[in-house]
């Protein structure tokens, strides 16, 4: 990687095509560094890798930002810019277009005031110019990319460091937290004396949750010194093996249980005007503004051509100045009014909201100082008025006071609280699992390791995503979906922003993974009850899968306590909630054996088929949807 860096910024002289090449390759290291950090566990990452990582990912974006401004400059003063030129303006105008990144550019070349209206050829992109940039020696840049490079990076997991309100483990210690529950936990040594807060009558269940998974869940330097001694004692193979099934184990059950976390506090305060990003998502890349000054231009003299080359390289104009002897700087230095398109692969469910980005703040904000930004930067929505969308052409126009990167937001939670979902077998090892959201309705299709996004209904109809029918692993096909708009995937804060049906973590990981297991060969739905029942019980509604007549079969309506599963006798039309047993139905420690009890020999067979790959898939996929708090 090192390497690669390195002789790149040795090379010299690119062409504004030639880095849209390179960075094809710079975008793949750097989308393939992310999946590392995002894919494993948080128990096999050392800092060192995380910081590692994080640095390369930095390095390679500030290098293709500074590729990209250095073949700017070359574009504005090679000694072809005048076949550039527009015959009806006399100024310069270049458009070059890729499927990451696009360029738009105008070089004031005639300087005329009353040619105030940039408009890009074959386009509705450009500027409403005042006459003090009408009259002066710059250049205009719009480059658009489809990713984002200007948000700080929020790859690891939250740590006990970034959330100071928190109360977590000092080591990679996974403990469920729900926002409506007040106990706290600390376990310190082996021999050092466990202090509790004493929970109310009515939580008396949960705090039993709770400190089983406190008991099954220990922290992973203990059971690797557990490990040692145990191998000290008894050095048969048996053991060996059982101790590394169990740290396994160990280590999934931590991962999945990261999974459905809440954080208990926002862990920073947001200034005026600053986006909160966990809030908001930025969606369809940025947009990034320039007025640049137009470097020296080829002359040719006597047969020869000369060029001022500047040491400085790309500047940009500041506008507006920050000293002026105008009497009234506001009319001499209105705001610059500015026509986007908005990329036809991202779905707004609303208006976008246009935020800009604040290079100019002195304080430095507590996210920066984690992430090692530069202080004061953030997106902020101050210094942009007149904003209008044309929903059917995907035009966006709004004025800036002064131009800078621009990025559109929508709420990262528009499509929830879900109002459905369903998991229904299509075969053996592949299911496909139903969302349904005010907006839209998505299915998913799960074979193997990989998911498919199979359709998309927004508001009822039809509509074409450039992402239906490629499969891709979990994560990337999370990612994908996000970048889209079509996020049903709720972060650590979410329960901020969202009415939830809130449930214990550790009965809500023990209830996907039993669903994951059952996929195969039975239909599981949304229930109404899971509303009614409490934080330690899951309701679902459960029946077997059969091609033929499946429409027909009764509903069952299970309840899931982590630790014990029943058959209720109300129905989902009943009246009134019970946790009443069903006649003729027993108490079974897990759903598996609740559904054999009515699941036919070739049900059972299939669920027996089921392969591991597959029943992880459609475990993960429920873990990041959370369709039982959720919904």
């Amino acid at each position: 990687m090192n390497t690669f860096i390195s002789l790149w910024e040795e090379e010299k002289n690119e062409t504004f095509e030639q880095v849209i090449e390179k960075s094809k390759l710079v975008l793949s290291l750097i989308k393939k560094l992310k999946l590392i950090l995002l894919e494993t566990p948080p128990c096999d990452l050392e800092n060192r890798i995380i910081a590692q990582h994080q640095g390369s990912i930095l390095r390679l974006q500030e290098l293709l930002s500074l590729k990209m401004d250095v073949a700017t400059e070359l574009l504005l003063r090679v000694r072809e810019a005048s076949t550039l030129v527009d015959v009806d303006s006399g100024n310069m105008e270049k458009i070059i277009r890729d499927e990451n990144v696009s360029l738009f550019v105008w070089a004031n070349i005639k300087k005329n005031p009353r040619y105030r209206s940039v408009k890009f050829s074959e386009t509705q992109i450009g500027f409403e110019i005042p006459r003090v940039l009408a009259t002066s020696n710059v250049a205009l840049r719009l480059l658009y990319t489809r990713y984002d490079h200007v948000t700080p990076l929020r790859l690891t997991p939250a740590t006990e460091e970034d959330y100071e309100p928190m109360v977590v483990e000092p080591v990679k210690k996974e403990e469920p937290i729900e926002k409506a529950t007040t106990e706290e936990k600390t376990v310190i040594e082996e021999k050092a004396s466990i202090q509790e807060v004493e929970p109310e009558p009515k939580q008396e269940r949960e705090f039993s949750l709770v400190q089983e998974e406190e008991t099954n869940l220990e922290v992973l330097e203990e059971i690797e010194v557990k490990r040692t001694s145990d191998h000290e004692d008894e050095n048969s193979e048996t053991n060996k093996y059982e101790l590394e099934m169990r740290l396994l184990s160990e280590a999934v059950s931590a991962a999945q249980l990261h999974l459905v976390e809440n954080i208990v506090d926002i862990p920073y305060a947001f200034e005026k005007f600053q986006v909160d990003l966990c809030h908001f998502s930025t969606l369809g890349g940025v947009y990034h503004l320039d007025i640049l000054e137009l470097p020296p231009q080829y002359k040719p003299v006597k047969g020869w051509v000369l060029v001022e080359i500047r040491q400085e390289g790309l500047q940009r104009f500041t506008y507006p100045p920050e000293t002026t002897d105008e009497p009234d700087p506001e009319n001499a230095f209105p705001p610059i009014e500015v026509t986007l398109e908005v990329h036809k692969d991202v779905i707004f469910f609303e208006d976008p909201k246009v935020i800009r980005w604040d290079t100019e703040g002195t304080a430095r904000h507590q996210e920066g100082q984690r992430q090692g930004i530069t202080a004061g930067k953030r997106w902020k929505t101050d210094g942009i008025s007149c904003v209008y969308y044309d929903r059917e052409n995907r035009l966006l126009t709004f004025n800036l006071d002064t131009l800078g990167p621009v990025a559109l937001i929508q709420d990262a939670h528009i499509n929830m609280p879900y109002q459905s979902w369903e998991l229904c077998p299509l075969d053996v090892n592949r299911v496909v699992l139903t969302v349904t959201t005010l907006f839209i309705e998505l299915q998913i299709h799960i074979k193997e390791n990989l998911c498919m996004l199979a359709s998309v209904k927004l508001k009822g109809q039809e509509h074409q995503c450039h992402l239906e029918g490629r499969w891709m692993t979990p994560v990337p096909f999370i990612l994908a979906l996000k970048e889209a708009g079509l996020n049903i995937f709720p972060a650590l804060y979410s329960h901020f922003y969202v009415v939830v049906n809130n449930k214990v973590p550790l009965v809500e990981v023990k209830a996907y993974r039993q669903i994951a297991l059952l996929s195969s060969a039975f239909v599981f739905r949304w229930s109404k009850w899971n509303m009614a029942c409490n934080s330690t019980n899951v309701v679902i509604k459960v029946k077997e899968y059969q091609a033929e007549g499946a429409e027909n079969r009764p509903w069952s309506l299970l309840m899931f306590s982590g630790d014990r599963a029943q058959i209720l006798r109300i129905r989902e039309d009943s009246d009134v909630f019970s946790e009443a047993l069903k006649d003729n139905t027993e108490f079974h420690s897990t759903l598996y054996h609740m559904v054999k009890d009515f699941a036919s020999p070739r049900a059972m067979e299939r669920v027996r088929s089921s392969d591991s790959l597959f029943i992880d898939s459609v475990c993960h996929m429920l873990l990041s949807i959370r369709v039982l708090s959720y919904s």
